[in-house]
């Protein structure tokens, strides 16, 4: 089951990798593309010989694509119908814009944005996110700014003057949860003009959720996660997480898992009295600003009772997976389940991580 399931996987990611590349480059503004032949098919060998996993990408009529009207963020826009220039001041978002295909029209970014300078030039201005500088982004021309809730402090908008100037600001809160992730991705895609493809990225991450399922579905006992996204000190002694309505509570369910913080709301702040009230069987932290962040959980004072302390279950997470939200979430799921119930997904994370 475990072996056929993973070729599933696996051959469903390149498949879908492949088609959104295909879509790429056949894309134009006015059309969406459609299979080069009524008759092509895209097989994919599993271990059964000469299985038709997938069958066809059969020939649509062209998809009426239209430019938004509203941010995701609820607020009024007008998207230019060309965009040649465009600033993104979230990384999630840098991310993604690279990987459809339009690194050269990125003019500038946000600081946390740089991890992908490889992809880009190299000279391109970076922002402080918390604290832009309109009129430097106003400079660049761009067609577009994408922004993120992170840069909305006390619910007031800090790009006012850009709207004012006439250029297209687009918010994209942290997503609440998955879908609503995928519906972030088909916006900006949307917005450059690249729907075709960034629908590609969402059939992906569709199809690998369904999978990462299937291997939850073997899981034999609900194991209790607490996520640490700080760790208690003198200085501040809370513990950041996450409860109820955020994505990575999302994340948490998809591998059988209970959250810890499971009946809280949002983006949470525990003191450690109740964390160890919370007994989890497992702890995850993405808390990457000391050297031990591991070693540093497992010699809290006051904590060896707890059953992730006592059974060694303390684990640190790739950041950036989890803390961008884009596609590559489904990467970060797959990793939390490979520490969570290695039994289960460790053969997993090994093939795709």
């Amino acid at each position: 089951m475990k072996k056929k399931l993973l070729s599933l996987i696996l051959g469903s990611a390149l498949a879908l990798t492949v088609f959104a590349g295909c879509a790429k480059t056949e894309t134009t503004v006015t059309e969406a593309p459609v299979s080069e032949s009524d008759t092509e098919e895209l097989i994919i060998e599993s271990e059964d010989e000469d299985e038709d996993i997938f069958g066809s990408y059969e020939e649509t009529e062209p998809l009426d694509y239209e430019k938004p009207t509203v941010d995701r963020a609820g607020v009024a826009i007008e998207v230019p119908d060309q965009v040649d220039r465009i600033v993104s001041l979230a990384p999630s978002t840098t991310q993604f814009l690279i990987e459809l295909g339009l690194s050269d029209k990125i003019v500038g970014i946000d600081s946390n944005s740089v991890d992908y300078l490889e992809d880009l030039d190299p000279t391109i201005p970076n922002f402080d996110m918390m604290n832009p500088d309109n009129e430097a982004i106003a400079a660049l021309e761009p067609d577009i700014v994408f922004t993120s809730g992170m840069s909305y402090v006390g619910g007031e908008s800090p790009f006012q003057s850009l709207v004012d100037a006439g250029i297209c600001v687009a918010d994209i809160p942290t997503p609440a949860t998955l879908d609503d992730l995928k519906l972030d991705l088909q916006f900006i895609g949307l917005c450059v003009n690249e729907p075709e493809v960034a629908d590609g990225y969402v059939e992906s991450m569709e199809l690998m959720l369904d999978e990462i399922q299937a291997f939850a579905a073997e899981v034999p006992e609900t194991k209790t996660v607490l996520f640490m996204m700080s760790i208690p000190s003198a200085d501040y002694p809370m513990i950041h997480s996450f409860g109820d309505g955020t994505y990575m509570s999302d994340m948490l369910d998809e591998v059988g898992a209970v959250n810890a913080c499971a009946g809280l709301e949002g983006w949470v702040a525990l003191t450690e009295e109740e964390a160890i009230a919370m007994n989890p069987d497992v702890i995850l932290t993405n808390y990457v600003w000391v050297e031990d962040p591991v070693g540093d959980i497992m010699a809290l004072d006051g904590w060896s009772n707890v059953n992730a302390i006592k059974n060694g279950e303390v684990y640190l997470v790739n950041d950036n997976l989890c803390s961008r939200p884009n596609e590559h979430v489904t990467q970060a799921i797959i990793e939390w389940g490979s520490y969570i119930y290695p039994e289960q997904f460790a053969e997993l994370a090994e093939a795709i991580l």
